[in-house]
């Protein structure tokens, strides 16, 4: 990792891929990824973690699949949100949008449970800049 500080306008410039992320730098335990998105990812869990999102750039809706049933929130640019551990969730884009996320290093993109991964969706453990 850098011992430099890192630009995230660069960063992102750096990739055209949608749906894979970066690993920019890294927090203890925990990667900082980027990724550029656009489409529906898929329904998917992480069981042993939460997901941290931030809007860099665009609107980002994440769908869950809660206990009182499927609702979607709405985050513009600059908006957090915490997917909780074991939540189902479904990340989309309408126009494309830019975030950034943190999770425990090794966290699969697509959690511990999905849905058959579609082609334009990379099923990774994040890749370095």
């Amino acid at each position: 990792m850098s011992e430099e500080p890192i630009d995230l306008a660069s960063a992102l410039a750096a990739f055209d891929q949608l749906w894979s992320p970066r690993i920019v730098t890294r927090v203890n335990d925990y990667d900082v990824r980027i990724a550029k998105v656009a489409g529906e990812h898929v329904w998917h869990a992480h069981d042993h973690t939460d997901e941290f999102f931030l809007v860099l750039d665009g609107e980002l809706r994440i769908a869950l699949r809660e206990p009182a049933g499927e609702r979607t929130v709405v985050l513009p640019r600059g908006a957090v949100f915490v997917v909780p551990r074991g939540v189902e969730h479904r990340p989309s884009s309408v126009d494309g949008a830019s975030i950034l996320m943190f999770e425990p290093a090794g966290t699969s993109s697509v959690g511990d449970r999905h849905e058959d991964v579609p082609d334009h969706v990379d099923a990774t453990t994040g890749h370095t800049l």
